[in-house]
């Protein structure tokens, strides 16, 4: 069986709308039917399997379908859907169990707040190729978090510009660098040229000093061939991974990348905020990352603490649990994204919510490369904020010690980091 849980807000009743759900989603229509027999239902029909009551919400979150409503009944209803009804096809999933509610009338709001599914869709999808582990050797860190930059400007740099600032954070100790999400084979940076010009600086890098520091170029593209193409010429010049904007390309799109890749898949969650923003409405993040852990991403973009966005720090800590749970097992995990308008300062915070670990990748943009001593005075200041924190030691108090720390701490801890 495959479980949906549904968080129905009605003027009227829950329990009859979780059931117009089951049935218009699976085998009814908005009469009777003459083939919709007991046996047929009883093997692929959905049922309602629970129903959770919630306080009521006083406004709608589909303010046009409030009518003169005034109080909105609210529940979170278990819907279970047999497998033989939908498959493990993860387009098929998403028409038939999540796609359709939001057309249902009688609602005032629908959200999706949780999935599970049997043991066959790991079996029929790939799954991360590198995951925790595989980020965490090919970036040689151990014991600490990998910490990551994005060049920047994020727009508008030409290759030689670009190769030119990756020198200068090689040269910082960083242990990650990408190409902002926005920035994938423009004219006046093609991804040819741009490749290019960076490779060459990470395996001279390399060749100095043992270190690979693993650069993720932006390769999306809403044709799979051309997106391919990328992908081998960002390997076929060294490189081990790439950043995927994987709303923009779909699960088809990820699909076909991640059964021919040898990159490490970097996802960036771009357009995923209009499906969840309003609370009332779209899905939880726990629900959505499913499809693309399944369909084989490897590390995972979350937001982080304090972030400039809208995002408060509890929906990034759920987001964290989410990336870190195992759906069938502990190979499934992939490695969270910490970014975000993020430099030192969040580390305690963050190692909260991580419960201790450091097995992730804290991505600080304006953070490291705007840091008064420079980029290099910017790694070596979060690399002393997690030190402390994984230390249990307030960052004020290990600041005494550490000058690119105090620095960092008078630059940015009025939480305009970007």
């Amino acid at each position: 069986m495959i479980r949906l849980t549904y968080r129905i807000e009605t003027p009227g009743s829950v329990e009859a709308m979780g059931a117009k759900i089951a049935s218009d989603q699976s085998t009814g229509t908005f009469v009777a039917l003459p083939g919709e027999t007991e046996a047929l239902k009883a093997r692929v029909a959905a049922r309602v399997t629970a129903v959770r009551p919630l306080p009521p919400a006083s406004s709608a979150s589909f303010p046009d379908e409030a009518g003169t409503a005034t109080q909105f009944n609210r529940a979170d209803v278990d819907i279970e859907f047999p497998l033989d009804a939908v498959g493990v096809d993860l387009s098929a999933l998403m028409t038939i169990a999540i796609g359709g509610v939001f057309s249902i009338k009688g609602m005032t709001g629908i959200r999706i707040v949780d999935m599970q599914l049997p043991p066959e869709f790991a079996v029929a999808h790939l799954g991360p190729q590198f995951g925790v582990s595989g980020s965490l050797a090919l970036t040689g860190v151990t014991g600490r978090p990998i910490i990551g930059t994005i060049v920047k400007p994020a727009l508008g740099l030409r290759p030689h510009e670009t190769a030119e600032m990756v020198a200068e954070l090689l040269d910082a100790g960083v242990d990650f660098i990408k190409d902002d999400e926005k920035l994938m084979s423009p004219a006046y940076s093609p991804l040819k040229e741009r490749v290019a010009a960076i490779m060459p600086r990470i395996l001279d890098h390399e060749q100095k000093t043992g270190k690979k520091v693993m650069y993720a170029f932006g390769i999306s593209h809403a044709d799979p061939d051309e997106m391919m193409r990328n992908h081998d010429l960002v390997l076929a010049a060294g490189g081990n991974c790439a950043v995927v904007n994987i709303q923009s390309i779909g699960f088809g799109g990820m699909s076909f990348l991640r059964k021919r890749s040898g990159l490490v898949l970097h996802a960036h969650r771009n357009g995923w905020d209009i499906l969840t923003r309003h609370q009332g409405l779209g899905f939880e993040f726990s629900v959505w990352q499913q499809f693309w852990r399944l369909l084989g991403v490897d590390q995972f973009q979350i937001n982080g603490i304090g972030v400039k966005y809208w995002e408060p720090d509890e929906s990034f800590a759920r987001s964290y649990q989410a990336v870190t749970k195992p759906m069938f097992s502990p190979d499934d995990v992939v490695l969270p994204v910490i970014g975000s308008g993020q430099w030192g300062g969040q580390a305690p915070d963050t190692i909260a919510v991580t419960g201790g670990s450091t097995d992730l990748l804290y991505l600080c943009g304006g953070g490291i490369v705007s840091h008064p001593g420079g980029p290099g005075a910017g790694v070596r200041a979060v690399r002393q904020a997690w030190e402390a924190a994984v230390a249990g030691i307030p960052l004020a108090v290990y600041a005494k010690d550490y000058v690119e720390l105090a620095q960092s701490i008078d630059k940015f801890s009025d939480g305009k980091a970007a």
